[in-house]
């Protein structure tokens, strides 16, 4: 419709021009000039010239070993081993990991296993290697490519950067092409691997037909903190092991078998404040030794972060009925009434999946606290931390394995990513089902051998939030209703709100 308007005006200026040239010299000339510089509008508005959307053609997460599970009994055997922590520090870390949605079947690398753990750069390489090197090869497997055919290559780790490079390491472990583009991201934290993506398509826009991959990780074993400052254990008791790799392409041979196409991306940051800045940090304690220091504070930045990000968003993805009801309650904020509430839209009207990035509980709360979604939304994220902990950038398609397993995603359904990371910054990916998915993750994928387990149920004790369910209820999207049932909900919705309106300002003169 844009384009057809674009050329509709085009064509009106056209004809406007020929009746003034008409009655000038050269008319000839201008006319062709004029002839000339239709046709090329109208074909490169044409869809032939249209640049090929990004499309996510497979994704693959590290499916963990066995012998690397964690339960929490063992972990505090563990804990109470250590000559670093006395019994109160090992009480805390008890009540932490009892509080922190984690389950008993995630995973810690093999050096953080050992007493005392191995934290030395020989045990990092070796960690990197058992995740990158399987999460690349699984998607190579999945997507039937080779490395030739690999042109782009994104690798993201905050914590650990070896030189040469991690993107290096798989050059070359799978003897990846000479003129390769690869980039190494470090510390951008659990949105990584969505700017990753995000990354990745911008640099296609100049690189048609080709093929990315976003490899993502964290690091445990250079990370791990042994002090006792206990605002910087959160890493040791949240975060665990795990890996991703997702193939995203612009060639139109995956147009129609792609799994997603790629609708939007948008990011926004609020690193410029120190208020939010230093709030999630990695620095050295008193004694010297380095972790990752996360104070209460950081959550009301983050939340700032996420509304932001949100209420730019918004005006790109939601239907016409929720942007009028939202300008109103806007307008009547700033004009008419300064303690009323702003009216928070409905997203599930344009959204049928919320994949929030399991980062944590509180994190989880937050951000569906701003979108104003229920626990039955949070699902997802809310096993996922469960199931795998808290598994920085790559955590997020751990979650969008879960929703696959389950059958949920049908083709022409929407995805929203969001992640928030240190910084703090924001990210957000709207994805666009493309074909019918079938159950594989379910069989061959990180959780194939615990889907029918989740989600759990009644599981207060752990901190695992209630489900009712197996099923979100799946809300219909707005731009299937008839146009004359919009217009009429938008009258309604503003008669109401006028109404309202109305009462306050009688109200207000009664007093």
């Amino acid at each position: 419709m844009e384009q057809f308007m674009k050329v509709l005006v085009l064509v009106i200026s056209y004809l406007e021009a020929v009746t003034i040239l008409t009655k000038k010299e050269l008319v000839l000339v201008h006319l062709l000039t004029l002839s000339c510089f239709l046709v090329l509008f109208t074909f490169k508005s044409s869809p032939i010239f249209k640049q090929e959307s990004a499309y996510l053609v497979d994704f693959s997460c590290f499916k963990l070993p066995n012998v690397s599970k964690t339960p929490t009994s063992l972990y505090i055997e563990h804990a109470r081993l250590f000559e670093f922590w006395d019994e109160e520090t090992v009480s805390f870390i008890e009540n932490m990991l009892r509080i922190s949605g984690l389950g008993e079947e995630t995973h810690l690398p093999p050096s953080l296993h050992y007493i005392p753990p191995g934290s030395s750069h020989k045990d990092a390489i070796e960690e990197a290697h058992m995740s990158l090197f399987s999460a690349f090869n699984d998607v190579l497997m999945k997507t039937k490519l080779s490395p030739f055919d690999i042109d782009i290559l994104i690798v993201n780790c905050s914590g650990f950067c070896p030189i040469p490079s991690l993107s290096d390491i798989i050059i070359n472990k799978f003897s990846l092409r000479e003129d390769v583009k690869c980039f190494n991201l470090s510390g951008m934290g659990c949105t990584a691997g969505l700017m990753g993506m995000d990354m990745a398509q911008n640099i296609m826009k100049t690189h048609p037909n080709s093929n990315a991959v976003i490899v993502s990780t964290e690091i445990l074993s250079t990370g791990w903190y042994s002090g006792r400052n206990r605002s910087m254990m959160l890493l040791n008791c949240t975060f665990r092991w795990g890996a991703s790799a997702v193939l995203i392409s612009n060639k139109k041979k995956y147009r129609n078998t792609a799994k997603y196409e790629l609708l939007l991306t948008l990011r926004n940051q609020r690193a410029f404040d120190d208020t939010g800045y230093y709030k999630a940090y990695r620095e050295e304690d008193s004694e010297g030794l380095t972790g990752f220091t996360v104070k209460k504070e950081v959550f009301e930045a983050l939340k700032e972060t996420v509304r932001s990000n949100v209420t730019i968003l918004a005006l790109s993805i939601l239907p016409l009925r929720e942007i009028v009801l939202y300008g109103v309650s806007l307008f009547y904020r700033n004009f008419i009434h300064r303690n009323s509430e702003i009216y928070v839209p409905n997203f599930k009207t344009a959204i049928q999946h919320f994949c929030l990035v399991p980062s944590g509980k509180p994190i989880i709360k937050v951000t569906a606290e701003v979108l104003k979604l229920g626990e039955v939304y949070t699902e997802p994220a809310m096993m996922t931390l469960h199931r795998f902990g808290n598994q920085s950038s790559s955590s997020i398609w751990y979650e969008l394995a879960y929703m696959e397993a389950k059958e949920r995603v049908k083709p022409g359904d929407k995805i929203w990513q969001l992640a928030v990371g240190s910084g703090p910054k924001c990210i957000s990916l709207i994805w666009k089902c493309n074909r019918i998915i079938a159950g594989d993750e379910a069989q061959i994928g990180p959780w194939a051998d615990t889907i029918d387990n989740y989600p759990i149920l009644n599981n207060e004790s752990n901190g695992v939030c209630t489900v009712k369910n197996n099923m979100y209820p799946m809300a219909k999207p707005e731009s299937l209703a008839p146009e004359m049932d919009k217009k009429d909900m938008i009258l309604m919705d503003m008669v109401k709100l006028l109404k309202r309106i109305k009462l306050l300002q009688g109200g207000r003169e009664g007093l």
